[in-house]
């Protein structure tokens, strides 16, 4: 029993030892193959580092090289925009002064319009100021031969401006008037009882021109049947013909006709044309007087011509004549020399007797 026991539990004893080594065999390959694992673990985490290192050096490398074109994009921006913020600031410097050299100049058309101003209150100014227009226009349209300024005609009135034309029509008649007073209370007039009251007064101005122009220069054979009022503002002539009917009326039927500085204009085109076809109608005439002159000298020479051949034919009829007679001569000196030799007289005896 004893044996059996102690059998069994040396029995018991070499399994749990035979167990044991299994177990720590099995123990020993696990780890083995653990550490072979962890080893291939190792190796290919080593390998992923080493390529993530790469890695991160190539994007480095990408990274910097976007860096720097992204620098040298902002840097040529910069560049560009300090260029374009230079040229733009130029720009403005140059505006600005040709905004203070504008402002200049509105200054001094400032300073102008107010002498311009003080010159239109005036009434001896004002009346000044459209002859001086009256003249440039005139002179600068027509030749000095066909105008006269402050002419004196023959009721000792004198014009501001005379043009001369041929008849018909006859010298013209050119008056300044300037009615600005009138027409600047009824221009700025703010009640329509103010502006019919204005209107009054600004029309009985003009009409007093127009009968004081038709009065004093308008002649019965020294001048034209007509004359014109100069008016040296446009507005004026403008409103006379917009608001005015019955000015212009009376201005018609007075022979008076209404100009301002544009129709003058056209006026003083149309008198120098006429002027230019009067001229050449006269060179016409004094061109068609000496065609006549030199038609009745071609037939004077056409006579003579005539005449002249009427003697060169008689002259050859007797140069004819002569040469008829020189033959005749001639044939009966022959004759008559012929004769002498016949009557045995040689020619040395008829020489010596003839020089005998």
């Amino acid at each position: 029993m004893t044996y059996a026991i102690v059998a069994i539990f040396t029995l018991i004893v070499i399994l749990v030892f035979i167990h044991f080594q299994n177990a720590q065999k099995q123990l020993v390959s696990s780890t083995a193959n653990q550490m072979r694992e962890m080893e291939f673990n190792n190796r290919q985490l080593q390998e992923n580092l080493n390529q993530n290192f790469n890695q991160n050096l190539q994007f480095q490398k990408i990274l910097g090289e976007k860096f720097d074109a992204i620098n040298k994009q902002v840097s040529q921006g910069m560049e560009k925009t300090t260029e374009k913020t230079s040229a733009t600031i130029n720009k403005i410097h140059e505006r600005l002064a040709t905004l203070d050299k504008a402002q200049e100049n509105i200054l001094k058309l400032s300073t102008q319009v107010d002498q311009f101003k003080d010159i239109l209150s005036n009434k001896q100014s004002r009346g000044a100021f459209g002859e001086v227009q009256l003249n440039d226009l005139v002179s600068n349209i027509l030749p000095p031969s066909a105008y006269e300024f402050q002419a004196t005609l023959s009721n000792t009135k004198r014009a501001d401006c005379l043009i001369k034309m041929p008849n018909p029509p006859g010298s013209i008649v050119v008056d300044s008037k300037f009615p600005l007073e009138n027409y600047q209370t009824y221009a700025n007039a703010k009640t329509d009882v103010e502006k019919i009251s204005y209107a009054r007064a600004f029309r009985t101005d003009v009409e007093k021109h127009i009968k004081d122009i038709s009065e004093k220069y308008i002649i019965s054979g020294e001048t034209a049947d007509s004359a014109l009022m100069f008016i040296p503002s446009e507005a004026i002539y403008a409103e006379i013909y917009a608001s005015f009917p019955q000015l212009v009326e009376k201005s018609f039927k007075a022979h008076v006709w209404i100009v301002s500085p544009t129709t003058l204009m056209a006026t003083l085109n149309t008198v120098r044309a006429v002027l230019k076809d009067a001229k050449m109608k006269e060179q016409t005439a004094i061109i068609q007087k000496e065609v006549g002159m030199l038609m009745t000298d071609l037939t004077r020479l056409d006579e003579r011509v005539q005449k002249l051949d009427t003697h060169f034919t008689q002259a050859s009829k007797d140069i004819d004549m002569i040469k008829t007679s020189s033959n005749k001569i001639t044939s009966r000196a022959e004759k008559i020399e012929s004769i002498e030799v016949e009557d045995g007289i040689d020619t040395d005896e008829r020489k010596s007797i003839s020089n005998s």
